[in-house]
Order: C-alpha cells, then sequence, then structure tokens
C-alpha cells in the first residue's frame, strides 16, 4: 500500500470520529423477540448455522449481504461463479430489516387509517373515532417482515449454490479474508456493507434516548407525543405515518422547508398534507437543543423566529448516514475510504486495490435498494467478465413514500441550469385528469423537462398518490431513449392517472404546430374542400 493511501485512510479515521453513530438501545431488529421475530432469525440469522469450509479459491468473495450483496452473490453463482457471501448480522440488510419493508407496512397501515378518516368526503359513513391499535400494526409489520424473509434467507442462497458465512470479515492480503477461523482465498472481493445511521452533533442528543430507523420498528406502544428530527425522507415519511396512527407529532428541520432536495412546488405541496395530518412542522430549525425530563425528551427550538419547548415521549433522529467501513481491513490493502461519502470507486465500481469492488450504500450517494440491485450488475459483469459497464450509465428514479407521494429521474431545473443545459419544460397537473378527479387525488402534478427543441427527457418529478408506479414510465423512456413525442402516441387505458404522462406528450407534439405550419394546414385543407 503507497504512503499516501495510509495517508488518506488514518485522515478518514480521525474524521470518522467526529460523525457520531446511533448508539445501540434495548429494541434492536429482533425485539420484542416474539415468534415473528424468531422466524424471521431463523431465516436470516440461524442460530444453528455451521459456517462450510472454503475448498480452493473462490471467483468471488461477496461481504455483506444486503440488497447489494444478494443480487451479486445469487448472479454471480447462478453465471457459475465459487461464490462465498458473508454476514455478521441479519442477511436482508437494512432493506428487509429496519428499512423499505418495515417503513413501508407501518405506512400502508397509516394510509388505511387516513382513508377512513376521509371516508365521508366520498358518501362513506363510518360510526365514531377512527383509532388504531397500534401494536396490532407493528405486529403486522413484524409478520409480514418474517414472511418475505426466506426470499433473502441463508438457506435460499446456500442452494443456490453460495457459500454463506456468518461472522465478521477482514482482509488478510489482497487476495483473502478472513471469517472467524478461516480464510478464505479469492480472485476478485466486493464491498457490500452498507451503511448505518449516524447523529447529527446537536447539543444534549448524547444524554437523551432516541430512535433510528434501526430501532423504529421495535416500538409496541404508540408514542403519545413524538418528535422527529430531520426532514428528508425517512423524516416526512413516518412523521406523516405516526400523525395518521394517532401521535401528536413534531417535525424538526434545518432547512427552509421540508424535502429540500426536492423541487419547492413538490415539497410545498407534501408540507401541507403533513399539516393536515396533524404535524406540526418546525422548519428554520435554530439552536436546537436536547434535554431529558425524567423519562420524558425536551426540545428547544427556533423555528421562523419562535421560540418552542416540546416534550415529546420518544425522539425518531433521520439525519445522516454513515458507510460501514470499519473493521474490515482496509487501510492494510489500499482501499480508501472516506468516512462520510465511503469507499472511494471509480464508474466501474473498483476500489482503488484493482482485486476489489464495492457496490450500494458503502459507495454510492444514491442509497436506494433499487440502485444498489443494479449497481450489483454491473459489479458482476466487470469482475468475473471484464466488462466495462459504467454506474454513470444508470438511470436511478427514486420515491419519497408521504401522502402524496413525490418521485423523480434525471435532472432538476436547478441542475440544468447549474450545467447550462437549456431545456422546455411541461407540467400537468392532476386536477385536469379526470381519474385523478373521480378519486379526489387532485393534489400533484407531472413535470417533464426535455433538452430544449426537442422530445429528449432529462428528467422529470411526480406528485401523486401512486407517484412510485408512475415514475417508471418516464424511466423507460429515458433508458431506452423514447421521447415524449412517443409516450404521447402509446394509449393509455382511459380513466389512468397515468393518462396525465401521456398528455404531456400531447403538449409536446402541439408546439410542432407552428404558425407556418398551421397556415399550409389551413391552405391544403381549404383546396382539398
Amino acid at each position: 500500500m503507497s504512503h499516501s493511501t495510509k495517508e488518506t485512510n488514518q485522515k478518514n479515521r480521525s474524521l470518522d470520529a467526529t460523525i457520531p453513530v446511533a448508539p445501540s438501545a434495548d429494541r434492536g431488529p429482533l425485539e420484542p423477540y416474539d415468534a415473528h421475530n424468531q422466524r424471521l432469525e431463523a431465516q436470516v440469522h440461524p442460530r444453528e448455522w455451521i459456517n462450510p469450509k472454503p475448498a480452493g479459491r473462490y471467483n468471488l468473495v461477496v461481504i455483506g449481504a444486503g440488497t447489494a450483496g444478494l443480487v451479486t452473490a445469487a448472479g454471480a453463482a447462478g453465471l457459475g461463479a465459487k461464490v462465498a457471501l458473508i454476514e455478521r448480522h441479519l442477511m436482508g440488510g437494512d432493506c428487509l430489516n429496519v428499512g423499505c419493508v418495515p417503513s413501508k407496512g407501518v405506512i400502508s397501515s397509516a394510509r388505511m387509517a387516513r382513508a377512513a378518516r376521509q371516508a365521508g368526503d366520498f358518501g362513506i359513513e363510518i360510526e365514531g373515532p377512527i383509532q388504531s391499535d397500534f401494536a396490532c400494526v407493528m405486529e403486522r409489520v413484524r409478520q409480514l417482515r418474517a414472511e418475505i424473509s426466506p426470499n433473502d434467507s441463508a438457506e435460499r442462497f446456500r442452494n443456490l449454490g453460495v457459500d454463506v458465512y456468518l461472522g465478521e470479515a477482514r482482509f488478510t492480503g489482497s487476495n483473502t479474508v478472513r471469517v472467524g477461523h478461516q480464510t478464505l482465498s479469492f480472485r476478485k472481493a466486493v464491498i457490500t456493507t452498507g451503511a448505518r445511521a449516524a447523529a447529527p452533533p446537536i447539543p444534549g442528543l448524547d444524554q437523551v434516548p432516541y430512535l433510528t430507523n434501526e430501532t423504529l420498528f421495535s416500538l409496541t406502544e404508540l408514542p403519545r407525543r413524538f418528535g422527529v428530527i430531520g426532514a428528508g425522507p425517512i423524516g416526512c415519511e413516518m412523521a406523516q405515518a405516526f400523525a395518521s396512527l394517532g401521535s401528536e407529532v413534531f417535525l424538526v428541520e434545518s432547512a427552509e422547508s421540508i424535502l429540500p432536495m426536492e423541487e419547492p412546488e413538490a415539497s410545498a405541496i407534501v408540507a401541507k398534507s403533513l399539516e393536515r395530518d396533524g404535524v406540526q412542522l418546525l422548519c428554520c430549525g435554530r439552536q436546537l437543543h436536547l434535554q431529558r425530563v425524567d423519562d420524558k425528551i425536551k426540545l428547544s427550538v427556533d423555528s421562523h423566529g419562535v421560540h418552542y419547548d416540546v416534550t415529546v415521549d420518544q425522539l425518531l433522529v433521520s439525519v445522516g448516514r454513515a458507510p460501514n467501513v470499519h473493521g474490515l481491513g482496509l487501510e492494510e490493502i489500499g482501499v480508501e475510504y472516506d468516512a462520510r461519502t465511503g469507499v472511494r470507486v471509480d464508474d466501474r465500481l473498483r476500489t482503488t486495490n484493482p482485486n476489489i469492488y464495492a457496490a450500494g450504500d458503502v459507495c454510492s450517494r444514491y442509497k436506494f435498494t433499487h440502485s444498489a440491485d443494479f449497481m450489483a450488475r454491473i459489479v458482476i459483469q466487470n469482475a468475473l467478465f471484464k466488462g466495462r459497464a459504467k454506474a454513470s450509465a444508470l438511470t436511478i428514479p427514486w420515491c419519497t413514500y408521504t401522502s402524496p407521494e413525490v418521485a423523480h429521474v434525471g435532472l432538476y431545473e436547478k441542475d440544468a441550469t447549474a450545467q447550462g443545459i437549456e431545456i422546455d419544460t411541461y407540467v400537468q397537473h392532476f386536477a385536469d385528469v379526470d381519474r385523478a378527479i373521480l378519486a379526489g387525488e387532485t393534489e400533484g402534478y407531472v413535470k417533464v423537462h426535455t433538452r430544449k427543441g426537442t422530445d429528449n427527457i432529462l428528467g422529470a418529478t411526480i406528485v401523486a398518490p401512486h407517484a412510485g408506479d408512475l415514475i417508471s414510465e418516464i424511466t423507460l423512456a429515458m433508458t431506452h431513449k423514447l421521447g415524449l413525442s412517443k409516450i404521447g402516441s402509446t394509449i393509455h387505458p382511459y380513466p389512468t392517472q397515468a393518462e396525465a404522462i401521456r398528455k404531456l406528450g400531447d403538449q409536446y407534439s402541439r408546439t410542432r404546430l407552428t404558425p407556418f405550419i398551421k397556415s399550409l394546414f389551413k391552405k391544403w385543407l381549404a383546396w382539398t374542400r
């Protein structure tokens, strides 16, 4: 390893000390340890598991069994490679255990409660107040998570031909890694260790108990008053969900608005929806300080010039992620990393050690399950078959699952401006889409940016109840270079909300009818009467 690499990683280790990781709480992913979580454990980290004995060199050793690791291991084994997969905790990673799966389970229950409260608007009378049984909501989440878990199980991957090792992994050389008392030899290795919740430097945070996404879904009692710090996707989703389930929710954000990375119009629509559901927004939060008061937590914060002292029963911190890079021995094998952004990779996902690749949250700014999936596919091509696939070629959409949802793909207008790209923008509001009107879902819009003077789609934002489903049509068009006019000429069923996207194609087509062309048509039609 070069002297510069050692200095870089030593510097990063010092930097990492400034990013405190959320402390382990009594409640982990397997708490409460009921029948559902016991079933989960039996699938993704069985207690009786016996690691195989390595025999010969592996084509690929994968460290971390989250989405990126699972896809890499299964794909490589399916192509005939000899593969080892190492996981220190629960297979399935954040997505299955403490991320996408449990959060969307909670959101589904919250949406049902929300719909019941709105039933009167549709002529449906429900007697009495709508109340949630939070213990049942969370048991349902645990049950469904356990039902999904066989897809990510140790047994399934062993049956796929993967050697599954449960334990801590540490590189001992550029072609060897140690697990427990065993050393595995490999041709190539992939780091897919993901990321963990990190804590921002808030005064008093180290003195109070708090939740992160890693402990939130072990709750069994609904907090009467619930504080959320951070109004990014996780913070907004959980603030709205808990408010819909009956909590009094206070959402603190240091930026001027919620979802600060999204375009202001989208953020404003979601903010109004959160407030209607009972979430109190404390944006532009300044001078935030936390204090433990008996068994509760007091938040002191200034928001828009007003000082608030709020006492809550539970506090969720949803600000920041820290890559899981330590304890792997990366310093000894010349793999450079940054304590904030993770393992350094090139466009082909190679690290600074040519034998080692990385994929997923440990190295990517796109911390989504679906991006980890497709990064893994790039690793398989490049590591095993000397491919030249590039991560920059991926068209990656994303979605925040509030009500309404916000989905995006490609460039924002601000990105185009920063890059000096001239664009045309087409907008279709759902207030003018028949199906949305009939469903009472008129808030929101579809916005598409094209390269100026063409129908070449550069980016899109959708705000709608099912925006995450709708965005895929635009992502498909962008991936395969289908212009907006192609969408406009595609028949969509009526009435559907996807018609909003087709209407944008019609908007583009109307721009082709210039005054000159229209005058020619008029003359032709007059002549042929």
